[in-house]
């Protein structure tokens, strides 16, 4: 088996933010916030974050912040819950949250959505269902009620929206072959929010399991629903939540390590979705973060449900 090229893919990760005139840094202009968020964890996780200049990151980071709160994928560009939740997640990895002024901007008490659509306050997004839109034009999608609580959670804000209903909506998602869709009545795709709010009781973890463990292919990869292509991302996806109802061992997870291993470019650095494809920093950061829930040698360990690594998580709840 191949082994992970932690040298090459640190000077990979480097290098995207560094030329931004290539054309994978030209296509993520409008969600580089997301891609430091992957980048960086990468690096963290390899054990590489002191390579960055944190002072830049920091800066480039707050200068992507609106007036309503929430913060825009890069300068210049509109505000939406995705990008807030990344950049709230780079601040905590640098433990730099206190830059924030949590009250005043990130949280609000408004509870509706409707009441504040001029703004993207975290708590201002919550719909009278429970679902959360993704920012001020109202899409709605259970990966946004897990980006909010994810936030609010790192910010140790939860209470500030209505947990009850915000579980309810996304078990109002459940399907009948144990997965959650976006919304309710689609199709069932691997995702994580119930642990973040102590509500993994309401899962049948048996059934959810079976479903999550059947998107393992022949080729040791994961894919995110029935009948389509190993996607490496899954390896985080289907993988963390495996873990968070104890039912891993039910994958085998040597053929997974082979399979995120055969993704690598290990002349150039970086990890693809697949072997021999196009290699991006968002399966690098996915891939690496997959290796690290296998307990890859060299790696280290990252929470399955806020995806940072433990040792940030347990900075933010336990340093105090």
């Amino acid at each position: 088996m191949a082994e992970l090229a932690v040298d090459k893919h640190v000077k990979y990760i480097l290098a995207v933010e560094k030329n931004k005139d290539s054309f994978e840094s030209v296509v993520m202009d409008h969600l580089r916030m997301n891609g430091a968020y992957w980048g960086l964890t990468a690096l963290d996780l390899l054990g590489k974050l002191d390579s960055v200049n944190v002072d830049e990151v920091i800066s480039w980071i707050l200068k992507c912040q609106h007036e309503s709160g929430g913060f825009s994928g890069n300068i210049g560009h509109d505000p939406h819950i995705l990008y807030t939740l990344s950049a709230v997640q780079v601040l905590a990895l640098f433990n730099k949250l206190d830059v924030l002024d949590i009250d005043k901007s990130i949280v609000s008490s408004c509870t509706s959505c409707f009441a504040q659509v001029s703004k993207l306050d975290i708590t201002g997004l919550q719909n009278e269902d429970g679902s959360f839109s993704g920012d001020m034009w109202g899409e709605v999608d259970t990966r946004f009620s897990y980006i909010a609580i994810c936030c609010l959670s790192i910010l140790c804000c939860l209470e500030k929206i209505n947990v009850e209903k915000a579980v309810s909506y996304i078990l109002s998602c459940k399907n009948l072959d144990g997965g959650f869709g976006c919304t309710p009545g689609g199709e069932s795709h691997a995702g994580q929010t119930l642990a973040l709010t102590g509500s993994l009781h309401y899962v049948d973890k048996d059934l959810l399991g079976w479903w999550l463990c059947e998107r393992q292919v022949k080729s040791g990869g994961l894919n995110g629903r029935p009948e389509k292509l190993p996607d490496v991302c899954y390896s985080w996806w289907v993988l963390s939540s495996l873990i968070m109802i104890d039912r891993v061992h039910w994958i085998d997870k040597e053929k997974l390590v082979k399979f995120i291993l055969d993704c690598q470019d290990v002349e150039n650095g970086g990890i693809s979705d697949r072997p021999d494809d196009a290699v991006d920093v968002y399966h690098t950061y996915f891939g690496v973060a997959g290796l690290s829930l296998l307990n890859y040698p060299g790696l280290k360990a990252i929470d399955p449900a806020y995806a940072l690594p433990v040792d940030v998580v347990n900075r933010i709840f336990f340093s105090g």
